[in-house]
């Protein structure tokens, strides 16, 4: 990057930041492929492939055909025919992440990891006193490929926001550059649904207000914004100006992570009810493990057809040790409230009262819908 004093990579001249946000490429899917030669070039997808399974991660191969994570398997199936499922191996992905962060390390102390692939990194002043971001970033991609064999994406820029929209911009293994001066004429071109925290119900919301880019978005005063998005209305406004002083942190406390699934139809039965709990139970250990969260609260959450939200939590006095710990907790929670009063439409299980780690939150509370 270079700044206003047209110095390389944006230096401190005029206060700024040199962030990098790096993004494996399909993690889990690339794992997979990387270690069986015969899923190479192939759409795959890692989960389970039974009637409610759901998928964790896709191949870019499946990604064409539209097959995304949290899809139920059966709409992934439905969209490639031949797609191949794999279940998950979280000791693989784990140790590629050590070696990953390493790399990462390696640059700078500065690392905010996000999950097992994602993370921040601040080289304002890099440990090998290179200076330029851009090429900190070209040289960790081809570290983590010469290591690992798995690609990376990466976005530079100024600040943790725009470095993270940078970074999904030239995907798979890409990378973009947004230099200083550049950051509001960047987002203004955006899609709305680009910008981090705003989902599908969001950006349907947003369309109906005439909003559809970042320029939209940038047109709206403050006063504007508050009355119609409240409380989410001052990172709108920074955001679609491309400001964001938030500073890169090594260490985050993470207050929850969990999911939940919304059903096609309502479920009553008891087996069904059991059969859905085994799914969610498979696919949220697999955010745990990617945020390497360790909790003692595990938390059943259910919403019945009248839209009342139900829950159930349990407390253990030690850490849950494993997914068979967590499998144990969240069955036991729900046999306490079976039979049912009514049907559900929505269920959901969170890991709380974590302990500090090195992770960063996603959000406050890293609840992800399955579907």
């Amino acid at each position: 990057m270079s700044d206003a004093k047209d110095t390389d990579d944006g230096g401190e001249a005029d206060g700024l930041r040199k962030i990098i946000h790096v993004d494996m490429d399909a993690f889990f899917a690339s794992v997979e492929q990387r270690d069986n030669p015969e899923l190479r070039g192939k759409p795959v997808a890692v989960g389970g492939s039974g009637g409610r399974g759901v998928v964790a991660a896709a191949s870019y191969e499946a990604r064409k055909f539209g097959v995304r994570s949290a899809m139920p398997s059966v709409t992934a199936k439905r969209l490639c025919p031949d797609l191949i499922f794999v279940r998950h191996r979280f000791d693989a992905y784990k140790e590629a992440s050590r070696q990953i962060r390493a790399i990462f390390h390696h640059h700078t102390e500065l690392v905010e990891p996000l999950s097992l692939d994602e993370a921040y990194l601040d080289v304002t002043e890099d440990k090998l006193g290179i200076g330029s971001a851009t090429r900190i970033a070209e040289l960790i991609r081809q570290e983590i490929r010469a290591k690992t064999k798995l690609t990376a994406s990466a976005g530079v820029s100024y600040n943790k926001f725009l470095a993270k929209i940078a970074s999904d911009q030239n995907k798979p293994d890409g990378m973009c550059v947004i230099r200083p001066g550049q950051g509001a004429q960047f987002v203004a071109k955006l899609p709305i649904r680009r910008f981090h925290g705003v989902g599908p119900k969001g950006a349907e919301k947003m369309a109906r207000l005439g909003i559809e880019t970042g320029g939209d978005l940038a047109a709206k005063d403050i006063a504007w914004l508050r009355a119609h998005f409240g409380s989410f209305a001052d990172y709108l406004y920074r955001a679609a100006r491309g400001i964001d002083l938030r500073p890169v942190r090594s260490s985050r406390i993470r207050k929850s992570v969990g999911g939940e699934r919304t059903f096609s139809r309502d479920l009553s039965s008891g087996s069904e009810l059991r059969e859905t709990m085994e799914d969610i139970i498979d696919i949220v250990w697999g955010y745990i493990e990617r945020a390497e969260a360790r909790g003692r609260t595990v938390t059943l959450k259910m919403k019945y057809t009248d839209f009342q939200i139900f829950s159930r939590a349990r407390t253990v006095d030690r850490p849950i040790a494993d997914k068979q710990e967590f499998a144990a907790v969240g069955r036991a929670l729900l046999e306490e409230v079976l039979p049912l009063p009514m049907p559900i439409r929505l269920m959901g299980l969170t890991l709380s009262k974590l302990e500090a780690d090195e992770s960063e939150e996603l959000r406050p509370d890293a609840q992800l819908s399955l579907l």
